[in-house]
């Protein structure tokens, strides 16, 4: 398998997969998939504080998954996949192995279906 987590060592699959991890901070990231928002605007669906939002986006700030600007007095939070990346490509060489698994799996089931028939087809 690849070691394509090792790849960049500025990413860091650890904070990622810690961001991701929380349902609330993946809530935020699909709200940012549609657009930038403030920390109001994300809040807003939340039954949580505005400084417990503003806790999540840190940490989501802190794994390089979003990105905060500085517009006056509002601070807008943009989606930043590019790290995301990382994590999936790490995802994904776990996909031969499971597919792997999967095709085995199938082949003892037909081979168990095969027999399972030629004993019903002998009684």
């Amino acid at each position: 398998m690849e070691q394509s987590g090792y790849i960049n060592p500025q990413t860091d699959l650890d904070a990622i997969f810690t961001a991701l991890a929380d349902p609330t901070r993946r809530a935020i990231l699909s709200r940012l998939a549609d657009g930038q928002a403030s920390v109001n605007e994300i809040a807003a669906p939340f039954e949580i504080s505005q400084p417990a939002v503003s806790r999540h986006l840190k940490v989501l700030e802190r794994a390089g998954l979003i990105e905060r600007d500085v517009d006056q007095q509002r601070r807008p939070a943009r989606l930043k996949a590019e790290n995301m990346a990382a994590a999936v490509n790490w995802l994904a060489d776990f996909r031969a192995f499971w597919e792997g698994s999967f095709d085995r799996l199938d082949q003892v089931l037909a081979q168990m279906k095969h027999t399972a028939a030629k004993e019903t087809n002998h009684e």
